[in-house]
């Protein structure tokens, strides 16, 4: 899998999902709904067993961001467009 790829998906979540993710997104704004959701998904597989460089790399570097950091980042966009703009992140205000 190329670490550049880009890949556009998206979820249905139980509406007290999506106003924690609203919440914490508020309350921690060196985050957003892709660093989030990344985070998550990354973590989830980490700890389920999977042995991926390129995915315990994503999910460092969205725990831990620095500049130089860790390599390109996985960006995955919640739309289904797959366009990733910032119209997407104005679905969570």
């Amino acid at each position: 899998m190329d670490s550049m790829a880009m890949v556009s998906l998206q979820a249905d979540v139980p509406e007290p999902l999506l106003q924690s993710m609203r919440g914490f997104i508020e309350a921690h704004p060196n985050w957003d709904q892709y660093r989030l959701f990344q985070a998550a998904l990354a973590g989830f597989l980490v700890q389920n067993g999977l042995e991926s460089r390129e995915v315990t790399r994503c999910y460092l570097a969205n725990l831990f961001p620095q500049k130089g950091g860790f390599g390109p980042r996985l960006v995955i966009g919640l739309d289904a467009g797959g366009s990733g703009d910032d119209a997407d992140r104005s679905a969570l205000a």
